[in-house]
């Protein structure tokens, strides 16, 4: 029996943070990292069948083209990602009843549609980019037994001895995303790279606004990194975002499938940005609703 501790349980048999019930979640899921975007997916959906919001946590479950499908906000962050994640994965493997695991196993498919920066010539804005295999900058998946198993480890070698890591800064990982998943969804009209899922906005990701970064060269190094993926072949770090890693490591521990696609809002490479992203994502949003 898992102890109310370990998972919280509210008062109408919801899960703690996400507030969803069993009933309410689809096994098709899209994540988005703002709550207001939960809204944008859904005026696609032919039926809406509910809405749940709890803090940052926004969810809509409905159907699109006959297929139930949730979308689910998460906000920003792989610390997010770490709540999202387990307590969807209790939604539907843990009896929230008895709080014992179910003895069948389900699995979710979960798609996340984000935003990120572009790190490459190649992936100017406007480009989606699907993360084939993201490497963490958080640590998060350090926390988690089991994490060798579902990582790239020959790429984490390769990536650390390249940027010439520093140690204090934890870690890296690089998480998996899943094959099939991502052969449907990124199909043959996404860039397939590597992701860089970041701690922070600022530093982490190589900016200097007031404090001057521990590495200055960070994203030079980055820019500069190949690494051969099998069975994609050989593939540049394409982007940053905060998400991906999280994701990918927690799913494929869980026994879920999943990816992230994000579009690229800011060319880091290139130095430029466009701060009005929010009306040229729909385009990524139904493209991954017609092959979730």
């Amino acid at each position: 029996m898992i102890a109310a501790s370990e998972l919280p349980i509210n008062g109408d048999g919801s899960v703690f943070h996400l507030h969803l019930r069993p009933e309410q979640l689809a096994d098709r899921v899209i994540l988005v990292g703002d709550q207001d975007r939960v809204s944008t997916v859904a005026k696609h959906f032919d039926t809406v069948e509910c809405e749940v919001q709890s803090r940052e946590f926004h969810t809509i479950t409905g159907t699109y083209k006959g297929k139930r499908i949730s979308c689910v906000s998460t906000g920003i962050g792989c610390d997010n990602i770490d709540i999202v994640m387990t307590e969807l994965d209790a939604l539907v493997n843990i009896d929230l009843t008895t709080r014992e695991v179910r003895p069948e196993h389900k699995q979710l498919t979960l798609v996340r549609v984000g935003t990120c920066g572009g790190l490459q010539p190649f992936t100017p804005i406007g480009t989606f980019v699907a993360s084939v295999r993201s490497i963490g900058f958080d640590g998060l998946l350090n926390y988690y037994a089991g994490r060798d198993e579902v990582c790239d480890l020959d790429l984490e070698r390769a990536f650390t001895e390249h940027m010439q890591w520093w140690p204090q800064k934890g870690a890296p990982y690089a998480a998996c995303a899943n094959e099939e998943l991502i052969n449907r969804i990124a199909a043959d009209d996404m860039v397939r790279g590597i992701t860089i899922a970041c701690g922070g906005f600022y530093g982490p990701q190589g900016r200097q606004v007031r404090l001057r970064t521990q590495d200055p060269e960070q994203n030079m190094k980055v820019e500069a990194f190949r690494h051969d993926v099998k069975p994609y072949g050989t593939l540049a770090v394409c982007n940053y975002e905060m998400e991906s890693s999280a994701l990918a490591g927690l799913a494929s521990l869980l026994g879920h499938r999943a990816m992230t696609c994000c579009m690229v809002i800011a060319n880091r490479y290139n130095k430029e940005m466009n701060t009005e992203y929010k009306n040229t994502i729909d385009t990524l949003i139904t493209t991954v609703l017609d092959r979730i």
